[in-house]
């Protein structure tokens, strides 16, 4: 069985960095595709990124093109996602989740495998 734990979250402010990571246990996510995802308070669940179990497609959503990237090492069994030029609206309950179909979708109900989540807090 696979498992999942985030790390990484924490308190910053606007324009500043985070790097999460997602580390896997129990399986190798070098045959998963994994997909991050993020919801705020009183929001809806938001696809963010996803990579796929190679590392050679990824993919972004429209609101952190250009600011956040995905990487993974599967020696190190472990996808990350760094967070630049930081905005209040990234603010969220951040989790990775693992597809072992390797579809690297935004839909939630193709990855069965989730973390628990880092919280993440832009603010000053």
């Amino acid at each position: 069985q696979l498992q999942l734990v985030e790390s990484g979250g924490g308190l910053v402010q606007p324009g500043g960095s985070l790097r999460l990571s997602c580390a896997g246990s129990g399986l190798s996510l070098a045959y998963f595709a994994i997909g991050w995802f993020r919801q705020a308070p009183g929001k809806e669940p938001e696809e963010v990124s996803c990579i796929s179990d190679s590392g050679g497609s990824t993919n972004y959503a429209d609101s952190v093109k250009g600011r956040f990237t995905i990487s993974r090492d599967n020696a190190k069994n472990t996808v990350y996602l760094q967070m630049n030029r930081l905005k209040p609206e990234d603010t969220a309950v951040y989790y990775c989740a693992a597809d072992p179909k390797n579809r690297c979708s935004w839909y939630r109900d193709e990855y069965p495998f989730w973390g628990q989540g880092t919280q993440v807090t832009v603010s000053t």
